[in-house]
């Protein structure tokens, strides 16, 4: 303990000739107990609390105040962790086994660290202006930036100063600095996050007075923020979701394909373009009606929440014939009732609006007609929009629903909702909407897995099954370009199934290239949802036949890829891994991969380089060092830890399997009706540098919730082992104690043989020398493991 107190004070004398520090704010006493240390300074409190060995806790309490321990974000409950409370003249330390502040007496300062590498440290902590709370620290000179919610800035947002207020922009393309999700969340290269846990509205400085500083500014509310800190970056998002909420596992049908567009205007308009997929063969698993199930027109018919019975003669007929051929019915709602609907009165009685400073209604104007707002905090008001969705969900059989509008849209400042103004609750108002729809089916609908697709939420919406998108994204090549950035942001920031309108929404511009790269791209983001104005078509059946052709496959790739997707799905459940990954997520042998958007990994095992541009022939991809790639459609092998320009194809994407990797594959489906994995192909890609690798296929019905902490699932490991010119590759079944499995047959595909075997122990083989691959048929695999030994030859 001497050698480390010798150490901090050498290394606070160096440190503070560096880093700004409040001279202002004057140490007086500690106070601590096994859970908590209050630090009195003459201000205020600091009241400072691990979580764990990798989150720490601290809130500001200034003189005269009370600590507020609600969060909207946090549901985390800290664990009886064991720390260490050090104090010498200068300092305290507290220590965990991980992370650890340091408070420095004079000049008053806190420092973070994790496993003693400097993370970050206040600078001039909290201050008051005017119109501010406001929280200061330090950077270091060149660490990289990422969060703050959904954004087109690039993947560096160091530089910027962003509001923090839900806002749509309709029609963005490459640069958007507000956009449906403003999140008090930030990540840096260093492998740590700090959230600002405070819902009020505000602002995050992501140094852009270039004085390596960050602040974050709130209207009111509580000053807490947490650290979290990891060696890895799987292990980072895990431990932030971990604090903020695990997505539930999504029903296996929201990862198959969509009909949508803005807007279906009638019953039969609905069921033609539906049986349109169906005649064409090309796969769809759900369909979403826009608003004109409520109305005949856009304006002035918004709150209605009932069938148009001109328009959809009969909701229930429909919905159940869809269903009939395997297809689901999601409708959108909005939180805005107009005073023209036919639902204004009723909510005016049962008095569940925002309401004006007077207690009245609150109405205001915007685009759709004259309204008023839920007021969704209000548990009455939860009651009658929660019947709503139950009636629809229980008598109708709707499948899903679609929450627009949810920032919400228009939000005047100086509405009252129950529990604060406007803009003390704008940015939890769309998240506490998902949490009214994720509730009530957890009451009301226990055994079904909820679809909830939102334009707006907050940190940790994650936890209500909440599904974000884009929002209005120009039809654009610059649309385009900005939708890897954004997924893969809010990936990392746990809104991990966050997707794109494929083909993009806004404007009517009809460029087939465009559309078909989209939805090439699609095939490898979490939600496939074509959606747009109706001017031109986004569903791939009323496009020209070339279009078309090119929409089908990619469509079909993805419903071939249910199994290792829903396995994703199932990954982001437990450890909240995103699907797509930066891929600075496992190589940062180059400080620009940091910053590096243009090719991603979808899962471990893939690697995506979308195209971006139009008329391009040839395009840049960085191969992750430390694996071999090959490629998804030719096998052939790229050397990782290299830029290659790699020649393109109209009918794919450059697409990329790592060495040793396992991919499950079913062949495609109508819908996920369908689905079954009597037999299903492992591709294994064989690399000889790779001595061992692991894989994995999960499954459960596709539509219990907590399925698989019910002991109702079943998981295939997939191993591999070369060596000494023999290649093993093992199967081992795991089944939940609830699970009833039935038998499956494998056929084992190994890429990049290149010499006939010598033996393939107990099973019957085919090897094709022109495409250098083993085909081996493991048949009757149920709970027992199964063991496949190949001898090739020298």
């Amino acid at each position: 303990m001497r050698f480390k107190n010798l150490f901090l004070i050498i290394f606070l004398g160096i440190y503070t000739s560096v880093f700004s520090q409040n001279s202002d704010r004057k140490f007086i006493k500690i106070i601590s107990n096994d859970s908590v240390v209050k630090i009195q300074t003459n201000d205020g409190w600091y009241r400072i609390k691990p979580y764990s060995s990798k989150i720490i806790e601290t809130s500001f309490i200034p003189n005269g105040e009370t600590f507020n321990p609600h969060s909207d974000a946090v549901v985390l409950k800290p664990k009886n962790i064991s720390f260490d409370v050090v104090e010498n003249q200068k300092s305290i330390t507290i220590y965990t086994k991980g992370i650890k502040a340091i408070i420095v007496k004079n000049p008053f300062q806190i420092r973070y660290y994790y496993k003693n590498n400097f993370l970050i440290s206040e600078r001039k902590g909290y201050e008051k202006t005017d119109k501010y709370e406001i929280i200061d620290f330090n950077l270091t000179p060149t660490e990289v930036l990422y969060g703050a919610g959904e954004r087109a800035l690039g993947m560096n947002r160091r530089g910027y100063k962003l509001q923090l207020y839900n806002r749509a922009h309709y029609g963005y393309e490459t640069h958007s600095e507000l956009m449906n999700y403003s999140m008090p969340l930030v990540y840096s290269s260093k492998k740590y996050a700090i959230l600002f846990d405070n819902a009020p509205i505000g602002y995050l400085d992501l140094d852009s007075k270039k004085d390596n500083s960050l602040q974050y500014e709130t209207i009111s509310g509580r000053i807490t923020y947490q650290v979290i800190a990891s060696n890895t970056w799987d292990d980072l998002v895990n431990k932030y979701t971990s604090l903020t909420g695990k997505q539930p596992l999504i029903p296996r049908w929201a990862l198959g394909n969509f009909s949508s567009r803005f807007g279906y205007h009638s019953q039969k308009e609905v069921e033609n373009t539906v049986q349109k997929f169906i005649d064409d063969k090309i796969p769809v698993d759900a369909v979403i009606i826009d608003l004109y199930w409520f109305g005949k027109t856009i304006k002035g018919t918004m709150g209605n929440l009932e069938f148009y019975r001109d328009s959809f003669p009969n909701p229930k007929k429909m919905i159940a014939n869809l269903k009939k051929k395997g297809v689901k019915t999601i409708l959108v709602t909005e939180p805005f009732i107009l005073t023209t609907s036919n639902k204004w009165q009723e909510v005016v009685d049962k008095d569940i609006l925002g309401k004006t400073r007077y207690g009245k209604p609150y109405t205001f104007d915007f685009y759709f007609g004259h309204t008023g707002l839920i007021d969704i905090f209000k548990p009455s008001a939860q009651k009658w929009f929660w019947d709503i969705y139950k009636n629809y969900t229980k008598n109708y059989d709707v499948a899903g629903w679609w929450g627009d509008l949810g920032e919400p849209e228009v939000h005047p400042s100086d509405l009252i909702h129950v529990n604060g103004t406007a803009d003390e609750v704008h940015n939890i108002y769309g998240h506490n909407w998902a949490k009214v729809i994720y509730e009530g089916y957890q009451k009301d609908f226990p055994n079904q897995r909820p679809f909830i697709l939102m334009r707006a939420g907050y940190v940790g919406s994650q936890r209500y099954g909440l599904i974000p998108w884009s929002g209005d994204v120009n039809r654009s090549w610059g649309g385009l370009q900005s939708q890897p950035e954004i997924a893969l942001q809010m990936g990392m920031q746990g809104l991990a199934f966050s997707h794109s309108d494929l083909g993009g929404f806004a404007g009517a511009n009809l460029d087939d290239e465009l559309y078909t790269r989209w939805l090439q791209y699609g095939v490898f983001q979490p939600i496939f949802r074509p959606h747009a104005q109706e001017q031109v078509p986004s569903e791939p059946v009323f496009r020209e036949p070339k279009t078309k052709e090119l929409a089908k496959k990619s469509i079909e790739l993805r419903y071939q890829l249910l199994p290792y997707n829903y396995t994703l799905a199932f990954e982001n459940h437990i450890k909240g891994t995103p699907l797509m990954r930066p891929v600075f997520f496992e190589d940062e042998t180059s400080n620009k991969l940091l910053s590096y958007d243009k090719t991603y990994l979808w899962g471990n095992s893939f690697l995506v380089s979308p195209v971006l541009k139009s008329g391009i022939k040839t395009q840049e991809v960085y191969f992750p060092a430390n694996s071999n790639w090959y490629n998804f459609y030719t096998d052939k092998k790229v050397i990782g830890g290299r830029t290659k320009e790699v020649v393109l194809h109209r009918n794919f994407i450059p697409t990329y399997v790592r060495g040793g990797a396992f991919i499950p594959m079913i062949k495609s489906i109508q819908n996920t009706t369908q689905y079954s994995l009597k037999n299903v192909e492992l591709h294994f890609y064989f690399d000889k540098s790779v001595k061992k690798s692991t894989g994995k296929l999960y499954n459960d019905d596709g539509r219990t919730p907590q399925a698989f902490e019910k002991g109702d699932y079943e998981i295939l490991n997939f191993e591999s082992e070369y060596n000494n010119h023999r290649l093993t590759i093992e199967i081992e079944p795991e089944v939940g104690k609830n699970y009833k499995t039935s038998y499956k047959t494998i056929n084992l595909i190994i890429h990049n043989f290149f010499k006939k075997p010598k033996k393939v122990k107990g099973y019957q083989y085919q090897w094709n020398s022109e495409k250098h691959i083993l085909n081996v048929s493991i048949s009757r695999i149920n709970t027992k493991e199964k063991q496949v030994i190949i001898k090739l030859s020298k």
